[in-house]
């Protein structure tokens, strides 16, 4: 409540934890290669507070309520069947979660960009699902008190599930505590690069270069996202180091050995050494068809627009996944059938190309989408 109200004592205790929080989340966003990030913290909107408060009155939307206030939406009760409140104002004149929603909702599509506004068209609440009954009451809050409406601005609540243990149970370490995004991210990290040491010349006493390292990172961090982003995000998955950073499946190290290898196959075929960057041939005249894997090929890679389209509007990004799985396994077969460097003409050869070609910037496109880097050696 003081901090709500201003308070300068508590704004500076606040203030200073804060500070210790960001530099904490900033070595969590440099990992993750999270950049561009625009802060808008519970207390932003606490100028903000007041004003819905007073409007909701206004309305008649708001009234007390056993000495809170609250608004009572049609069709929300509780289990004994009354009228379920949804607070805005505490009894002790404390604000809720429910009051930062509605205030954020006014600043995020009614206020003007000139006084700071976001001027937003569409806005998406990213939480567990076990919010879902909150944002449901605030959406409805919002439309009745004319807020937003659905041609102005379309609001949508994006829940997932639980992260569980191998077990099926709450996601924790052997003592029972949560487990730390970092400690999680640096183990993926540690694996992947134990896994790389293993294929190496004495792997006992290998060491990892500097961009080994590097590879490790792409390949442990790359496997964490892939693994949460791969499964439909309401249901809850089992976490697994061994599923996650597996070379089988529909996994990020499957998908990062797909594309090095579509690069090796190209650098092969063009005479390119494996020391410099590779350069990507240009797209052939003409597209050759002679066998059927190639066809199949093609049709899997001209689907790209459908599928980014659909998931911009459902917002499951699993279907990318699978969309990337399914086109490393249409290459492969593809691969199986087609040679590249021993095809019959100079222009079947550059055909093949061109779908290799295509084939990676796919790929490569939306692995970083995902938030992963490729790279073209592993």
């Amino acid at each position: 409540v003081k901090l709500q109200a201003g308070d300068a004592e508590a704004l500076a205790a606040w203030e200073s934890l804060c500070a210790a929080s960001r530099v904490e989340y900033e070595k969590i966003y440099k990992a993750l290669n999270i950049e561009g990030l625009n802060e808008r913290g519970e207390s932003f909107y606490n100028p903000y507070l007041k004003g819905v408060i007073e409007d909701l009155e206004s309305q008649g939307l708001a009234v007390e309520s056993e000495g809170a206030t609250a608004v009572f939406l049609d069709g929300y009760t509780n289990r004994d069947g009354t009228p379920l409140p949804m607070l805005v104002r505490k009894s002790d004149g404390g604000f809720n979660y429910a009051t930062t929603d509605l205030a954020a909702i006014r600043h995020r599509v009614q206020l003007d960009p000139s006084e700071g506004g976001e001027n937003a068209d569409r806005v998406l609440y990213v939480t567990d699902s076990g919010q879902s009954q909150h944002f449901e009451m605030v959406f409805a809050a919002a439309t009745k008190a004319g807020f937003v409406s659905d041609d102005v601005a379309s609001l949508e609540h994006v829940p997932f599930g639980l992260v569980q243990g191998e077990d099926g149970k709450k996601f924790a370490t052997r003592s029972g505590d949560t487990v730390k995004l970092k400690d999680l991210l640096d183990e993926a990290v540690r694996i992947a690069g134990e896994d790389i040491k293993s294929r190496m010349d004495n792997p006992e006493e290998a060491e990892l270069t500097d961009d080994l390292l590097e590879v490790a990172k792409t390949v442990g961090i790359g496997a964490v996202k892939y693994a949460d982003l791969s499964m439909n995000r309401e249901s809850n998955y089992k976490f697994s180091y061994g599923r996650m950073l597996s070379l089988n499946g529909n996994t990020a190290p499957y998908m990062l050995y797909a594309y090095a290898r579509i690069c090796g196959i190209v650098r092969k075929a063009t005479g390119q050494s494996e020391d410099e960057r590779l350069e990507w041939p240009e797209t052939a005249s003409e597209i050759c068809i002679t066998h059927d894997s190639e066809k199949q090929l093609i049709r899997n890679l001209v689907k790209l627009p459908d599928i980014l389209s659909e998931v911009e509007s459902e917002l499951y990004p699993n279907r990318l996944c699978d969309y990337l799985f399914e086109t490393s396994q249409k290459f492969n077969k593809f691969y199986e059938n087609c040679s590249v460097n021993q095809a019959e003409t100079p222009e079947l050869k550059a055909s093949r190309l061109s779908l290799c070609t295509v084939s990676a910037a796919t790929i490569r496109l939306l692995m970083n989408m995902l938030g992963i880097p490729v790279v073209e050696k592993l």
